[in-house]
C-alpha cells in the first residue's frame, strides 16, 4: 500500500467519544438559544454588555483548551489552541464582511445582533456539514490533503489579488444572486418591521429588509465555510476538535461585533495576513500529504505554526493600527481606506 492510500485508509483518531459530541453539540444550542433569548428585545447593545459577553466566549474556548489539554495530553491542546486561533482570526474578517452588510442594507441598530446572530447559526450548520464532508475526504480519497492544501493557496492568491487591487471585501447588494432572486419571486417592503420577516401588505404576504439582509449574511457563510474548515484541518485531522474550534470561535462573534466595531474598520492590512496564514497552512497540506509518500519529506510542526500564525496577526495589526492612526477621527476614510 502507497503512502497516500495509507493516509486516505487510516482511521481518523478523534478525542471526540459519542458522550463528548453530545454534551458538546447540546452545549453549542444551548448557547444559542441563550443568545436569542437575549436578543429576543431588540435594543442597542452598550459597550460594557458586549464587553462582558465578549469576555465570557474568550474565556470559555480558553477553559476548553486548558481541559483537553490537561486530558488529552500536549499535542492535542496545541493543536485545539492553534486552529481555534486560525478560526478566530478567519471570524474576524468575516465580521467585517457582516459590518459591511449591514451598512449596506440600513439595517437599524436595534436589529444588528438579531442578524448576527441569524449569521452566526447559519455559520454553525454550514460549519457542521463541511466539517463532516471533510472527514469523509480524509479517509476515502488519498488526494485528500493536496485538495484541501490547493483551495486555501488559490484563496489566498485572491485574497492578495483583492488586496493590491483595492477591491477587497466589497459589497454591492444589487449583484448578490440570492437578493435578486428573492426579489424576483417577492415583494419587498421599503422599510424594517421589527424583528419580521414577512408581513401581510395588500392582501399579500411580503418580505422585509430584514429577510434580505439575513439571506446575504448566509450566502456568505457559504464562502467562509469553503475557507475555514481546510484550513484547520490543517492544524489538526480530529472532526471533533475541527468543529469545537469552529463553534467557539463563531459563537462569540455577536458581541465581539460590538467591541471592536470601530477597529474593526483599522484592520487595513487584515486580508495580507490571513493571505498569508491561508497560503501557509495549504503549504503545510501538501507537505504533510507528500510525507506520507516520501518519508523524507519534512513537516511543519504544530507548534511552529501557532507561532507563525501568531507572528503574523501580531504585525498586521500593528502595520495597521499605524497606517491609519491619523485617521481615527475619520471612521468613513477608513472604511474607504480599506476598500
Amino acid at each position: 500500500m502507497s503512502g497516500s492510500s495509507y493516509l486516505a485508509a487510516a482511521e481518523i483518531q478523534s478525542v471526540g467519544t459519542p458522550g463528548l459530541w453530545g454534551i458538546t453539540i447540546v452545549g453549542v444550542l444551548a448557547l444559542l438559544v441563550l443568545d436569542f433569548l437575549v436578543t429576543r428585545r431588540p435594543h442597542e447593545v452598550s459597550l460594557r454588555e458586549a464587553l462582558g459577553w465578549s469576555a465570557f466566549y474568550i474565556a470559555l474556548p480558553l477553559a476548553f483548551g486548558v481541559w483537553v489539554w490537561s486530558r488529552y495530553g500536549s499535542k492535542q491542546g496545541i493543536d485545539y489552541l492553534t486552529g481555534y486561533l486560525v478560526e478566530k482570526s478567519l471570524s474576524v474578517d468575516n465580521l467585517f464582511v457582516f459590518m459591511l452588510l449591514l451598512a449596506a442594507f440600513a439595517v437599524p441598530a436595534v436589529l444588528a445582533q438579531r442578524v448576527l446572530l441569524y449569521g452566526i447559526a447559519g455559520a454553525l450548520v454550514l460549519r457542521a456539514v463541511f466539517i463532516a464532508l471533510g472527514a469523509a475526504a480524509l479517509q476515502t480519497l488519498d488526494f485528500a490533503f493536496l485538495l484541501f492544501a490547493a483551495i486555501l493557496i488559490v484563496t489566498a492568491i485572491k485574497l492578495l489579488r483583492d488586496a493590491l487591487s483595492g477591491h477587497q471585501q466589497e459589497v454591492d447588494i444589487n449583484k448578490m444572486r440570492s437578493v435578486r432572486l428573492l426579489r424576483r419571486f417577492m415583494p419587498v417592503t421599503d422599510d424594517y418591521h421589527g424583528t419580521r420577516m414577512t408581513i401581510r401588505e395588500h392582501g399579500r404576504r411580503t418580505l422585509t429588509p430584514l429577510a434580505l439582509v439575513v439571506v446575504a449574511v448566509l450566502a456568505t457563510d457559504v464562502v467562509f465555510a469553503v475557507d475555514s474548515v481546510p484550513a484547520v484541518y490543517g492544524i489538526t485531522e480530529d472532526p471533533y476538535l475541527v468543529f469545537a474550534t469552529n463553534a467557539f470561535a463563531l459563537l462569540g462573534l455577536r458581541a465581539l461585533y460590538f467591541v471592536l466595531h470601530a477597529a474593526l474598520s483599522r484592520l487595513v492590512h487584515l486580508t495580507y495576513g490571513l493571505a498569508v496564514i491561508l497560503a501557509f497552512i495549504g503549504v503545510k497540506l501538501a507537505l504533510h500529504w507528500a510525507h506520507g509518500i516520501w518519508k523524507g519529506v519534512p513537516e511543519i510542526p504544530t507548534l511552529a505554526s501557532l507561532g507563525v500564525i501568531i507572528a503574523v496577526l501580531v504585525v498586521v495589526t500593528i502595520t495597521s493600527l499605524r497606517a491609519t492612526r491619523t485617521t481615527v477621527g475619520g471612521e468613513r476614510e477608513v472604511v474607504a481606506e480599506r476598500r
